[in-house]
C-alpha cells in the first residue's frame, strides 16, 4: 500500500523516534550498517502511520444538490489476502478481466460475505497493543468496480466514501488519489484530470486493521470493508463547497435569527438563501431576524424547506430554528430545560453487519418514537449521513459523536493512549473536525462528543477547542474525564442512582481543583450510558427517572444499548438464532457482552423497551381508587395534550363492560389537570374483579405511526381479591405404595407429588436459585462481595439443594377433613446450611391445596446463610406438554420485581412458546408477576393454579436444560412442562454493566408462608 511518504527507515514512516530503544535504534545497534530486504516495508509503514488520510479534499457539510451524481453502490470484484505482505503488485488497480477476482457487494462488510470470520471484543484489542503497528495477520481486500462517466462529469468531479474500515487506498484509472483514516467518516477525493469520459476503474485496498485502529476500539464487531455508500459527484465551476446554517431562535421575541454561510474553495460564495414559505430572499452571509419563527425541538421538529443557490449549483437544505444553552445548570433548548429519554445506538445488521439499509435505519427510528424515545447518542461514531435527516425530521435530540475509543489501553494503565500523545494530535483533531462538519447543519444536533472511553490527554483538550472555535453553538460532551475541564456538560456511566442523587442536589464528593470543581458544578448531568440493557432486565429504571424529574439539573440517560449486536446463523433445523463472541473462533473475544440491547438485532421489542416505554411516558395519569376520574400531568417540554385522545374502558372478568372516551382541555407542557370519568363506572363493573385504564392515544396519523397509536396510560382495579383456600374435606387415603388425597395422589414412601387427576406429576420441590442471568453473572460495582451472584449462589450450592426426607404424617383438617405433611430439610453437599420446607396438602375433593412453609436452618460462622437467594417457590413438573397459558394478573410480557413497569393487571392467553424470551443467550426470563389465577392447556387435560399473587413462569424443558444452554437451538422441549410457582423473586439490577439489585428488590434469605391450589379436569 504505497500511500504515505516513505523513507529508507521503516521507523521514521511509521512516526516512531529513534531514541534509545527505538526499533530504529535497535536495528542500527545490531545490523548496522543494513539493507532492506523487506518488499513489503512501505505498506507496512504506511498502515503503521498514525498520519490523518492523505489526499482527500477539505471536510465539508453533506450536501443534497441539484449537482449530478453517479452511485457505485453495486457488484465489485474482490479479493481477499491473509496480509499485506500476501498481497500481489500485479497491475489490478487497472480493472479488467480479472478470473482470481469473485464478487462482492459494496457497501458490505465482507466477513459476512464468507470471507473471513468476524471478530467481537469490548475493550482488549485483538492484536497485540505495540501502537502503531498493526499484526501481520491482518486481512486485506482489493476492490475495483468499473463504471462510465458522463459528460455531466466534466470538468470536475469528486469520489466520495462514506465509510471503510479501516483503512482504504484509492486509485482511479490506475491513479493513486490517496487514503482513508476514521472509518466512520466521509473521505473525498478530487478526481478532476483523472477521471476520463466512458470507462473508468475506481480500486480500493481496504485493510481490516492499521494504526486507526488503535483509536477505534469501540464495543462492537470488527467488519472489515467499504460498508458505506461511495459515489461520483460533479463540482460544477460555480458550484458550493460547503454550507454552514445558523438558525437561532430567540424564545423571548419568538424571532429566528438567520445566517447561512456559503463558500467555494475555502472563500465566501456568492449565494442567495430562499425560504419560499417564509417569502425570504437573503445574500449568503447576511443575518436576518425572522418575526413568528415555529422553533424545531424533537416533540415539535418543524422544518422550513430551503435552498442555498449559487450560479452553477443549488443545495436543498431543512432549516430547523432552535437554541441550545446552559444556565443555572441546566440543559435548556430554547430557554426551556429538557429531559433526554434516550438510548445508545450502534449500527449493526444480523446478515449485513455494518450495513445497514435505509429502510431498516428509518423502521428503527420509527419504533424508537413510538416508545417514547427523543434522544440518541450516536454510540461510538458519526453514523451514516442519512440518519440526521431522518432524525431532524422525525425529532430526536442527537448526541453525535466523533470517531474515537482507545479503551484497549486502559489494562495497561492507559501507557501509550493516543489522546495523550503528541504525535496523534493532527488525527485526532482532523477526525473531530469531519465530524462537526459533515453534519453541522442539524438541527437534531444538540451536542458534539469527542468519542468515548479514550482516556485522558491534551488531544481531547485540543479537539474541544477547535470545535468550540468552529461551532460554538453547541455544548461539547465527553465523559471519560471526570473533571470535565474541556466539556459543557457533565457526564458518567452507570452512576448508580444514590450517587445520582448526590450529583442532581449538587453535593457530590468535591474535586481536588477548587476551580474546576466549581465550574462542574456549574454543569448539567447526563448519564451517557446506564440501565445496561443486557439479557433480562435493565432493573431500576423507574428510580433513575424519578431523580431526573426531581432534580433540573439531570438531564436525563440514554440506555446501553438500542440494538443487540447478534450476528444470525441458521440451525440445521432451518431454525435462524443469534450468535455472539466466541462463535466465530476468536483468540480474544468478550462473548456475549456484545447481544445487550432494547431490541435484538431484527429490531424486535424486548420486555426491557416495553417497560422503558412506560419509564419515560411523557404524561402522567393517576386514575383515582374511586373512579371518579384521573389526574393528567404532561411531561412534555414543549407540546400540549391537543394532540391527543383520552380513552377509558373497563374491564371485568376479562370481559369489556364499559368504556368511551373522556373531554379532556389542552393542557400545557408541565401542567397538571384533574379530570372527571363517567359516574357509576364502578358500580357498573358489579363484584367481579375488575380493570379501569385510562389511554392517551394520538388523534392524527404522524410521520411515525398511525393515529390512536398510544402515548401513555394509568390504571386501577377493584374487587381483586385472592380466593380463599377450598375447605379441607378429604381424607388421607392408603392405596398401595400410594396416598391419595382428594384428586392428588404422592409416592408414600417419599412423599413427592406424582399424579393431579389423570395426569403424571414428577414431583413438586422448593426452589432458591434460578439460571442466572446476564446481570447475575455480572460483578456489581460497588458491592463489598466481588463475586458475581451467579457465582455466591454456585460456591453455596444454591443449585444443587437436595431434599431429605423428615417425615410424613396426617393430621385433621379444620374444615373435617385431613391434612397431609410433608416436611423435608433441603441443603447442599458440604454445606452446614439449608432450610426447612414443610408442605401441608388439603382437599375439598376436587382441588387439592398446598400450604408451604420455609425456614433456613444451620449456620455459617453463626452468621445463617452466607448468600442472597434468587427466589422462594416451587417446580411443579408436569407428566404433559402445555399448549397455552391463561393468566389473571400481570401481562402480557414477563416482570420481575424491579421490572414489569410496562405491564398491566389483564386477562392474557398466550401459547407456551410465546412465554418465553428468546435472549440470544438462554437465561432466566418468562416470569409473569402478580398472578392470582392461571390455566394451563395440557395434551392430558386443564390444570388450574390460584393462590396469593404469585409470579408464574411455565416452560416445555427443564432447568437444568435452561442453565446448560448457550445458544437458543439447545432448548429442545421434552414432552414435559415445567412450572414455577415464585413467592418470591431477586430483582435483576444491571450488573451486568453497573450497579446490582436496589436493596428494596433484593432477597435476603428468610422464612416464608404461601399457599396454592391446584385444580385438574380430564381432556375429552
Amino acid at each position: 500500500m504505497p500511500v504515505e511518504p516513505t523513507t529508507s527507515s521503516l521507523s521514521s514512516a511509521a512516526g516512531r523516534g529513534a531514541g534509545p530503544g527505538s526499533e530504529a535504534a535497535v536495528r542500527q545497534a545490531v545490523h548496522a550498517p543494513e539493507r532492506i530486504l523487506d518488499v513489503a516495508a512501505e505498506q507496512v509503514a504506511a498502515l503503521a502511520s498514525v498520519a490523518p488520510p492523505r489526499g482527500t479534499t477539505p471536510a465539508r457539510a453533506y450536501l443534497v444538490s441539484d449537482a449530478p451524481r453517479l452511485p457505485l453502490n453495486g457488484v465489485w470484484k474482490f479479493r481477499l489476502h491473509a496480509g499485506i505482505r500476501q498481497a500481489p503488485h500485479d497491475g489490478w488497480q487497472s480493472g479488467g478481466d480479472r478470473p482470481d477476482f469473485g464478487d462482492l457487494p459494496v457497501p458490505s462488510s465482507w466477513p459476512m460475505h464468507g470471507h473471513g470470520t468476524p471478530w467481537y471484543t469490548n475493550v482488549q484489542f485483538p492484536f497485540a497493543v505495540e501502537p502503531p503497528h498493526v499484526p501481520d495477520a491482518n486481512p486485506v481486500g482489493d476492490l475495483f468496480v468499473e463504471f462510465e462517466a458522463g459528460p455531466e462529469y466534466f470538468p470536475s468531479a469528486l469520489i466520495r466514501f462514506d465509510g471503510i474500515e479501516s483503512a482504504g487506498t484509492v486509485w482511479l484509472n490506475g491513479t493513486l488519489l490517496g487514503t482513508t483514516r476514521g472509518s466512520r467518516l466521509a473521505h473525498e477525493f478530487d478526481a478532476t484530470g483523472v477521471l476520463v469520459p466512458g470507462r473508468n476503474v475506481l480500486a480500493v485496498q481496504v485493510a481490516q486493521f492499521s494504526a486507526a485502529s488503535y483509536v477505534e476500539d469501540q464495543d462492537m464487531w470488527w467488519l472489515p470493508g467499504i460498508f458505506r455508500d461511495v459515489t461520483l459527484q460533479a463540482r460544477p465551476s460555480e458550484g458550493l463547497d460547503d454550507v454552514f446554517v445558523h438558525a437561532d431562535y430567540d424564545h423571548r421575541s419568538g424571532e429566528g435569527i438567520l445566517r447561512v454561510e456559503a463558500s467555494r474553495a475555502g472563500q465566501p460564495a456568492a449565494a442567495v438563501v430562499r425560504i419560499p414559505e417564509l417569502g425570504l430572499e437573503v445574500p449568503a452571509g447576511e443575518e436576518r431576524r425572522l418575526p413568528g419563527i415555529e422553533p424545531w425541538s424533537a416533540e415539535l421538529p418543524r422544518l422550513y424547506d430551503a435552498t442555498v443557490s449559487t450560479t452553477g449549483e443549488t443545495a436543498s437544505v431543512q432549516l430547523g430554528f432552535r437554541t441550545i444553552s446552559i444556565e443555572d445548570a441546566q440543559f435548556k433548548v430554547n430557554g426551556q430545560r429538557i429531559l433526554l429519554r434516550g438510548v445508545n445506538r450502534h449500527e449493526h445488521h444480523p446478515k449485513l453487519g455494518r450495513v445497514v439499509p435505509r429502510e431498516v435505519m428509518e423502521s428503527e427510528l420509527r419504533l424508537m418514537k413510538q416508545h417514547n424515545i427523543n434522544a440518541i447518542r450516536t454510540s461510538h461514531y458519526p453514523p451514516h449521513p442519512d440518519f440526521l435527516a431522518l432524525a431532524d425530521q422525525l425529532g430526536f435530540y442527537v448526541v453525535l459523536e466523533c470517531d474515537l475509543e482507545t479503551h484497549g489501553f486502559e489494562q495497561g494503565g492507559w501507557q501509550q493512549n493516543p489522546s495523550a500523545d503528541p504525535q496523534w494530535q493532527q488525527a485526532l483533531v482532523d477526525r473531530m473536525s469531519r465530524t462537526v462538519e459533515r453534519d453541522k447543519n442539524h438541527a437534531s444536533v444538540v451536542m458534539w462528543s469527542l468519542g468515548n472511553e479514550a482516556g485522558t490527554g491534551e488531544n481531547l483538550a485540543a479537539m474541544s477547542s477547535w470545535t468550540k472555535l468552529r461551532d460554538p453553538s453547541r455544548p461539547i460532551h465527553y465523559e471519560g474525564d471526570w473533571s470535565s475541564a474541556h466539556v459543557d456538560v457533565y457526564s458518567r456511566m452507570y452512576a448508580s442512582q444514590a450517587e445520582t442523587e448526590l450529583i442532581g442536589r449538587g453535593v457530590e464528593p468535591p474535586l481536588d481543583d477548587a476551580d474546576l470543581d466549581a465550574r462542574r458544578r456549574a454543569m448539567p448531568f447526563v448519564l451517557c450510558e446506564y440501565v445496561h440493557a443486557m439479557g433480562n432486565g435493565p432493573g431500576g429504571m423507574s428510580e433513575y427517572q424519578e431523580l431526573f424529574h426531581r432534580h433540573p439539573r439531570l438531564m436525563g440517560g440514554f440506555v446501553w444499548e438500542w440494538l443487540e449486536h447478534g450476528i444470525t446463523r441458521t440451525a440445521p433445523d432451518g431454525q435462524e438464532y443469534f450468535v455472539y463472541g466466541g462463535d466465530f473462533g476468536e483468540e480474544v473475544h468478550d462473548g456475549n457482552f456484545v447481544t445487550d440491547g432494547l431490541v435484538d438485532a431484527n429490531r424486535v421489542p424486548r420486555p426491557g423497551l416495553l417497560d422503558f416505554k412506560k419509564v419515560i411516558e411523557p404524561l402522567t395519569i393517576d386514575v383515582a381508587a374511586d373512579w371518579s376520574g384521573f389526574s393528567l400531568t404532561n411531561r412534555f417540554d414543549f407540546a400540549d395534550t391537543s394532540g391527543l385522545e383520552f380513552r377509558y374502558s373497563v374491564e371485568a372478568d376479562g370481559v369489556t363492560v364499559d368504556g368511551g372516551p373522556v373531554d379532556v382541555a389542552p393542557v400545557a407542557p408541565h401542567e397538571s389537570a384533574d379530570l372527571r370519568l363517567p359516574a357509576g363506572l364502578l358500580e357498573r363493573a358489579g363484584l367481579a374483579p375488575a380493570v379501569l385504564t385510562v389511554r392517551a392515544v394520538l388523534k392524527e396519523d404522524a410521520a411515525w405511526v398511525d393515529a390512536g397509536h398510544e402515548v401513555a396510560w394509568g390504571q386501577k382495579s377493584a374487587n381483586v381479591r385472592v380466593a380463599p383456600v377450598p375447605a379441607a374435606t378429604s381424607a388421607v387415603q392408603v392405596d398401595g405404595g400410594l396416598l391419595r388425597l382428594g384428586p392428588a395422589a404422592f409416592d408414600r414412601a417419599t412423599g413427592s407429588l406424582v399424579r393431579l387427576g389423570d395426569t403424571a406429576v414428577e414431583g413438586l420441590r422448593l426452589l432458591l436459585w434460578r439460571a442466572p442471568t446476564d446481570n447475575d453473572l455480572g460483578a456489581e460495582w460497588g458491592s463489598p462481595d466481588p463475586r458475581p451472584v451467579a457465582t455466591q449462589w454456585l460456591d453455596a450450592g444454591l443449585n444443587r439443594m437436595h431434599a431429605r426426607l423428615v417425615g410424613i404424617s396426617s393430621r385433621p383438617a379444620a374444615g373435617g377433613g385431613d391434612e397431609l405433611v410433608v416436611r423435608t430439610r433441603v441443603a447442599a453437599a458440604g454445606k452446614q446450611f439449608g432450610v426447612l420446607a414443610e408442605y401441608a396438602w388439603t382437599s375439598d375433593g376436587s382441588s387439592v391445596s398446598v400450604r408451604t412453609t420455609v425456614t433456613p436452618d444451620g449456620s455459617w460462622v453463626n452468621a445463617g446463610w452466607p448468600v442472597p437467594w434468587a427466589r422462594i417457590g416451587v417446580e411443579l413438573v408436569m407428566g404433559s406438554a402445555a399448549k397455552s397459558v391463561e393468566w389473571f394478573g400481570q401481562g402480557p410480557h414477563h416482570s420481575y420485581p424491579d421490572t414489569g413497569q410496562g405491564t398491566r393487571l389483564g386477562w392474557y392467553d398466550l401459547p407456551l412458546k410465546d412465554l418465553d424470551v428468546e435472549y440470544v443467550r438462554p437465561q432466566e426470563s418468562g416470569a409473569r408477576s402478580g398472578v392470582y389465577s392461571a390455566a394451563l392447556e395440557l395434551d392430558a387435560g386443564r390444570l388450574t393454579i390460584g393462590g396469593e399473587p404469585f409470579a408464574l413462569t411455565v416452560r416445555p424443558y427443564s432447568l437444568a436444560a435452561l442453565e446448560a444452554a448457550t445458544h437458543r437451538p439447545d432448548l429442545i422441549p421434552d414432552g414435559r412442562t415445567y412450572v414455577y410457582l415464585d413467592h418470591a423473586v431477586l430483582g435483576v439490577g444491571t450488573a451486568a454493566c453497573g450497579p446490582g439489585v436496589l436493596e428494596g428488590y433484593r432477597l435476603a434469605p428468610r422464612e416464608a408462608d404461601f399457599s396454592l391450589v391446584f385444580g385438574v379436569t380430564q381432556s375429552t
